[in-house]
């Protein structure tokens, strides 16, 4: 036990209000009152309400990745709160310089769910019925579906795993893909029509990941999140990210990519997709890790999945030249 303890009155976490972040802030909470011996009431969960909360259209008409963790950050910058706690897939690869993701905990299954409306006699992305709508908010989801079904038309479905869900039941669309991490983190995987593997569907960067942020110079709260942190996730969610970053990702842009480690060995896929699925660039790679050390060289080693992302991005992004418009209008 930890003997932090001593030196904590109260510790804040805070998070969004959906039950889905809710369980994720709890979980936090609870791996941080197991490794300090904390007590229930050392630990507060503040809810926020984001701006993407509020948001009904297309994320990328307001800003794109950020809107679900913009107030949270402002919260940590003056004190409101000491963690903040975020699905990685929705934290935008450029951050407050005063602010920093102290921690990774262990990554749930990253793939996507392909969930089908009863009635359609479906059961995965192949026995979809031609022309189908698929209701999706994602970008990327949709752009792989029109790859591999050109046929399948969609419509935008938003908001939490429930209101999602309950359109679905309601008809507003055939099929729907959610993250299969979700789904279980909420103990609605009997849902699921089909989970898609990541050989024929790739998740998005950091797609089952939850972080912890923190302000920089508040050294008790990094101390406190250390015990948190899942070295092989981590590892694998810095390549994810700097992938992503040198391809200037954003809600604008189809990219996926996922890390895993095998042994001494981070083993890498990425890839890129016109908004219509009409091309994609796909690219692989692997880090040797079998000389580091998870403890005194961690820094290092993460600034090499770092560098080794970035490098398979640039490099993607050299092979796109003009072919894919970054950024295009909707």
């Amino acid at each position: 036990m930890s003997s932090l303890n001593t030196q904590i009155e109260t510790l804040t976490i805070g998070t969004r209000g959906s039950p889905l972040a809710l369980w994720q802030a709890n979980h936090c909470a609870d791996i941080l009152r197991a490794a300090h011996g904390l007590t229930q009431a050392q630990i507060k969960i503040k809810v926020l309400k984001t701006t993407g909360d509020a948001i009904k259209g297309h994320l990328s008409e307001f800003g794109g990745k950020g809107l679900f963790t913009r107030e949270l950050e402002e919260a940590l910058l003056d004190g409101r709160i000491d963690l903040a706690v975020h699905s990685m897939k929705d934290v935008p690869t450029v951050g407050h310089p005063d602010l920093m993701i102290a921690a990774i905990l262990p990554r749930e299954d990253p793939r996507d769910a392909f969930i089908c409306a009863q009635g359609t006699g479906a059961r995965n992305i192949d026995t979809l019925p031609k022309g189908a709508v698929v209701g999706t908010a994602s970008i990327r989801r949709r752009a792989q579906l029109a790859c591999l079904r050109p046929d399948l038309k969609f419509c935008l479905l938003r908001g939490n795993v429930g209101t999602r869900l309950g359109k679905l039941s309601a008809g507003a669309c055939e099929a729907t893909l959610l993250a299969y991490a979700g789904l279980k983190r909420l103990e609605q995987a009997h849902v699921i029509t089909d989970i898609i593997p990541a050989e024929t569907m790739l998740p998005a960067p950091a797609q089952g990941a939850v972080g912890i942020e923190i302000r920089r110079g508040h050294a008790l709260a990094r101390k406190l999140v250390a015990a948190a942190d899942h070295i092989p996730s981590r590892l694998a969610i810095t390549a994810e990210r700097a992938f992503l970053r040198a391809l200037d990702g954003s809600c604008r842009t189809p990219v996926a990519a996922l890390g895993r480690l095998s042994g001494e060995r981070l083993n890498f896929r990425g890839e890129v997709l016109s908004k219509d699925g009409g091309l994609k660039f796909e690219t692989k790679g692997h880090l040797d890790v079998s000389g580091a050390k998870f403890g005194a060289d961690q820094d290092a080693l993460l600034q090499q999945a770092h560098n080794f992302g970035m490098g398979l991005g640039e490099t993607v992004r050299a092979e796109i030249g003009d072919r894919i418009l970054w950024d295009e209008d909707r």
